[in-house]
């Protein structure tokens, strides 16, 4: 399974978002560490504003008592009043208490201290008024039994429960801020932990993913560039290098046909430039040659000098052929095609060798052509004259190829689009394995050219086909030509 390739656009996008997801973390980390930090410096500040507050009531309430030691002992007129603005100031304090406190415990507290105060207000109010009819004993009774013993000595132990209460609330505080700490440590210590992750994936993905396939492109372009074409960039990294690479190596693979296309043409170029002048120069001496020697072989000379003439024009005959081959394989070939029967292309190519055919009494075994009145499905529009010189050469190394009595089976498929034909033989088989760009073939014939394979195959491919040489498990060879049913040419 191909593993899926990812763009540098969306890894890019994919890190910007890691890096904004960091940032908000940084900032929600942040943000929490200074709301508890605000919150537990208000909280502070509140139970410190109510332990004021609370002081605050115990000042005015000794001022108060202060005052009424003045009204008794020293006949202060002012006292009075001076007593009911401190009652008033120790109201306020209250007031202020009861919008501040948090919690039922304060509230509770807060409540029980202030009935206290006010049952100390009730019983001291009484006294100005009794000032004249009480004596002194009765006096020093109420101000040091009743009032010390009694409201006061209540009310500094509801001010001491009070302040045990806030005491505790601010332990709890410094304890919940010194917890707040350590939980704000940690978060802070996780975006940084992120980051270093984010930091060291960040290193090997471009490390893995860029770097290393861009170090490999670079070498594939050197090499290119030295000339070994068959150098491949490597498919990996994202998909814009792997793309890169693919691009790369396709433009090798173009580069290396167009070299073996440039070779192969400047080959033919120079061959196509010298055989004409060698084949020219070469057939008046051989038609000379072959001429003299007709003339010499004359009945009444001896066996031996007639079978040596005979041999100068089998050997003329034999490079005249070789001349025509390779004048014929070097011409660049224009087909012209025609619509007519696969049926009689092949009968065509048959025809010239019906002789050898009988004379090694070879059985032919031919396909089963359509009826002429069915409809025309072994019609085929392509060269008919190029085709039966192809299936001609063919069948003719397969006659060759054969030993006496042998089998030759031609087979013929057709599909809606093309036409497979298959000539095989029970002969001893090719002792080589064709290539379509060879100049030309080996051959095993005394006479042979070693063209008609090559020619073969330029036929084929000017035609559209395809021509391939099978090896025979039992024995023999199986040439099969696939051809379209209608030639394209490109000027059509």
């Amino acid at each position: 399974m191909t593993k899926k390739k990812h763009s540098l656009k969306d890894l890019l996008l994919i890190h910007e978002l890691a890096f904004i997801l960091l940032i908000f973390l940084v900032s929600v980390v942040g943000a929490i560490g200074i709301h508890l930090q605000q919150q537990s410096s208000q909280e502070s500040n509140r139970i410190n504003l109510v332990v004021q507050e609370v002081q605050q009531t115990r000042g005015d309430l000794y001022r108060q008592m202060k005052e009424l030691f003045d009204a008794y002992f020293l006949d202060d007129i002012e006292a009075r009043t001076e007593y009911n603005n401190f009652t008033h100031s120790v109201e306020n304090h209250f007031n202020q208490l009861q919008k501040i406190a948090v919690g039922d415990a304060e509230k509770t507290a807060i409540n029980e201290l202030h009935a206290g105060y006010q049952a100390f207000v009730s019983e001291t109010s009484a006294l100005f008024d009794q000032h004249s009819t009480l004596t002194s004993d009765d006096l020093k009774k109420i101000l040091n039994t009743d009032l010390e013993a009694g409201l006061f000595n209540r009310y500094e132990t509801l001010l001491a429960r009070t302040e045990q209460l806030l005491n505790q609330k601010q332990i709890e505080l410094d304890a919940q801020l010194e917890e707040s700490k350590h939980k704000s440590t940690f978060l802070l210590f996780t975006p940084l932990i992120l980051a270093i992750l984010l930091l060291i994936f960040s290193r090997i993905f471009l490390k893995r993913s860029i770097v290393k396939p861009i170090e490999g492109v670079l070498k594939a372009t050197a090499e290119i560039s030295a000339g070994n074409l068959n150098h491949k960039a490597p498919d990996e990294g994202i998909e814009e290098l792997a793309s890169l690479s693919k691009a790369i190596n396709e433009m090798a693979d173009k580069l290396l046909n167009s070299q073996e296309n440039l070779v192969r043409t400047e080959k033919q170029a120079a061959q196509g430039l010298l055989v004409p002048m060698l084949a020219h120069n070469i057939r008046n001496p051989l038609a000379s040659i072959r001429a003299t020697a007709q003339v010499m072989d004359d009945p009444e000379h001896d066996a031996e000098t007639r079978e040596s003439l005979q041999g100068i024009i089998n050997t003329v005959d034999r490079l005249e052929r070789w001349t025509g081959a390779l004048l014929a394989y070097l011409h660049p070939l224009k087909p012209q095609p025609s619509n007519t029967r696969i049926k009689d292309i092949v009968e065509g190519a048959l025809e010239p060798l019906q002789q050898k055919i009988a004379k090694k009494s070879i059985q032919l075994t031919l396909p089963i052509w359509p009826k002429t009145n069915a409809i025309k499905s072994d019609y085929i529009f392509t060269d008919q004259h190029l085709l039966e010189q192809v299936i001609y050469n063919l069948l003719l190394n397969a006659v060759d190829a054969s030993s006496n009595q042998g089998a030759i089976a031609i087979q013929l498929k057709i599909t809606s689009n093309a036409f497979t034909l298959e000539l095989s033989d029970h002969g001893s088989g090719m002792p080589f394995i064709p290539d379509p760009s060879a100049m030309n073939a080996p051959t095993t014939k005394r006479f042979g050219t070693g063209l008609g394979i090559p020619f073969a195959f330029k036929v084929c491919d000017a035609l559209g086909g395809q021509l391939q040489f099978v090896a025979r498990p039992e024995g023999g060879t199986s040439v099969i030509i696939s051809l379209p049913k209608n030639l394209h040419l490109p000027d059509q």
